[in-house]
């Protein structure tokens, strides 16, 4: 899961992010419109509502370390799911 960043607003809701996630086994992207104001609460119930709903628990989710991803909230939500969520190494410019 990642962001797409630095949108121009658009649709009804003036969206200006996107949330991508790609499934590694089937190579399927989903691509969810969101807002950059957004919690870790709203990018959770965005995900409960559009992939776990749709298509189950992944197994393991693979993360960068954005605060909306490594807050209490993720860890507890996997942690009763009893899945795994890991993170990403930070991206470092050469």
């Amino acid at each position: 899961m990642d962001w797409v960043t630095g949108l121009v607003p658009g649709g009804k809701e003036n969206f200006n992010y996107f949330l991508v996630i790609v499934d590694r086994y089937s190579k399927s992207v989903g691509c969810l419109p969101c807002h950059k104001e957004d919690t870790g609460m709203d990018t959770a119930l965005l995900f409960w509502n559009n992939i776990i709903y749709t298509y189950g628990v992944p197994k393991i989710i693979i993360s960068d370390r954005d605060p909306k991803f490594t807050s209490e909230l993720w860890a507890n939500l996997y942690e009763v799911l009893g899945k795994k969520l890991e993170f990403s190494t930070a991206y470092v410019s050469l």
